[in-house]
């Protein structure tokens, strides 16, 4: 049976929404947590284990002290609280990609506490609270095979790859975030987006959702204005930012039908369908007794030298937050254009362009113009469309030198987003240069005065605005590649007008 959702703007007057976010990270150490298994991205199933990492009889942990140092690093960015002392325990579940059918992780004494990120939204800043930043490993990977969906429903038949179990996984957990409104599916993205940026920035993980390396769980309730929070649900491994906005959204419009039909809402895991933007149901969800935590006994504690933590704050790089309002006034951008430059995900592509050689204006043009048009075209992320930093820096260069109009440029773009190689190359192999030389011009130029005899004759008599046209049919003849500036000045020229 099919249900009618309601209009989302009817939810939002109705409803309001509280959500939470727990966003796991994967680190970007050579090994694993407890062991010295590579931690590579890929290889064939099973190759990078050993008998710690897959539960054997006998076998002891020990822990990553870059792993630690990690997220240590990733607490201080997000203005948390670092503990003096804390310790790892066992979280026991059952699952096939559960070695151990257990996970070492952190329960009542995570490693950081109680901090916030600011975000932007619709120009508003919003604070998200941080409720922990915990260390743990990371389970295996099950692949359901035979199914239509990729999921056990269905499926004949079930494999177990270990390589990625006991890899260093960071969760951190939002407070819950009321207050929202019709803003919260944004403000979750705002927020795993601006996490994204800070994580990268530290160089802790390359934050890849795509592969797993960034995942979220995203929870969600609706309650009545003025009454007890709802029930939440757990929408499991979002690995993309739109999905992130998505799932929410999704929810949100759920949990509302549910409850305008007389229903409840079950706590519960639900699985998001990137295809049709809707949630299932997973399963229920276990509390912190279901999980029987108690302290990891092979394990000591770990307590971080006051000293060594102030050294690795005073360590931190520039912040993505201060670092983009740094390159706003840079920049000489106001506040909504800084907005385009984010909204279209070109920061870090604008700022490596003006490094390779051109000015804020002109990296600025090509990235949120030509650039940011072919993306939206074809579908693909601005940074993958097809053209380097550089290959613009280079592409700008020619046309400051005059070798290129803006016309002329596009083309050469064209032949770079294709691969056929440099925008030189490009220039040089389709004859595209731009011709300023008055010798090869000027047969043009006498053929366009000839050709409109009642426009040479104003522009004799002292109307030079009416060259205008002669330069365009001289541009018409030449495919573009005369150089206007040069063209005018002959015209004027031959007519006596200069």
């Amino acid at each position: 049976m099919t249900t009618t959702l309601p209009a989302y703007d009817e939810v939002v007057a109705r409803f309001e929404p509280v959500i939470g976010l727990e966003t796991h990270v994967e680190l970007g150490t050579n090994t694993k947590m407890f062991c010295g298994c590579p931690t590579d991205f890929g290889g064939e199933p099973n190759t990078r284990v050993c008998p710690v990492c897959l539960g054997l009889p006998g076998s002891l942990p020990v822990a990553n002290k870059a792993a630690i140092e990690a997220t240590v690093r990733i607490g201080l960015a997000l203005n948390c609280s670092i503990a003096s002392w804390c310790r790892f325990a066992r979280k026991n579940y059952f699952y096939p990609d559960m070695p151990k059918n257990f996970q070492i992780s952190q329960y009542d004494e995570p490693l950081c506490v109680d901090g916030y990120l600011d975000v932007e939204v619709n120009g508003e800043t919003v604070r998200i609270g941080i409720e922990r930043v915990h260390l743990e490993e990371d389970t295996g990977k099950t692949l359901h095979v035979g199914g239509a969906t990729g999921r056990i429903h269905g499926a004949t038949e079930s494999l177990v790859d270990y390589n990625r179990a006991g890899i260093p996984l960071v969760e951190i957990v939002t407070k819950p975030i009321p207050g929202t409104g019709a803003l919260a599916p944004e403000v979750a993205r705002a927020y795993v987006t601006e996490l994204r940026d800070v994580l990268r920035s530290l160089g802790v993980s390359d934050v890849r959702m795509e592969e797993g390396s960034l995942r979220c769980d995203v929870n969600t309730s609706l309650n009545l204005p003025g009454a007890e929070w709802g029930t939440r649900t757990e929408t499991k491994n979002v690995n993309s930012l739109r999905s992130v906005e998505r799932a929410v959204r999704s929810e949100m419009l759920r949990q509302a039908s549910v409850l305008d039909a007389g229903g409840r809402i079950t706590q519960e895991t639900r699985h998001f369908h990137e295809e049709t933007g809707d949630t299932t149901p997973g399963r229920s969800k276990e509390t912190a007794t279901d999980y029987r935590y108690f302290p990891e006994p092979d394990l000591v504690p770990v307590a971080p030298d006051p000293a060594w933590v102030a050294e690795l704050k005073a360590a931190l790089p520039e912040l993505p937050r201060l670092h983009r309002r740094r390159l706003q006034q840079e920049w000489g951008l106001s506040d909504l254009d800084m907005q385009s430059v984010l909204n279209a995900g070109a920061v870090e592509l604008i700022e490596a362009t003006i490094a390779a050689g051109t000015t804020p204006a002109a990296a600025r043009k090509w990235w949120l113009g030509e650039l940011s048009r072919r993306a939206n075209e074809t579908g693909v992320e601005l940074a993958d469309v097809g053209a380097t930093p550089a290959q613009v820096a280079e592409l700008q260069g020619l046309v400051d030198a005059g070798k290129l109009n803006d016309k002329l440029a596009r083309t050469v773009l064209e032949g770079v987003v294709a691969g056929e190689g440099s925008p030189t190359e490009i220039m040089t192999d389709r004859g595209l240069e731009v011709v300023s030389d008055t010798g090869a011009l000027t047969a043009a130029v006498d053929e366009a005065i000839a050709a409109n005899p009642d426009i040479a004759d104003k522009i004799r008599s002292g109307k030079v605005a009416a060259a205008g046209a002669l330069v365009g049919a001289v541009m018409k003849t030449t495919r573009g590649q005369a150089d206007a500036k040069t063209v005018r000045e002959l015209i004027l020229s031959r007519l006596g007008a200069s």
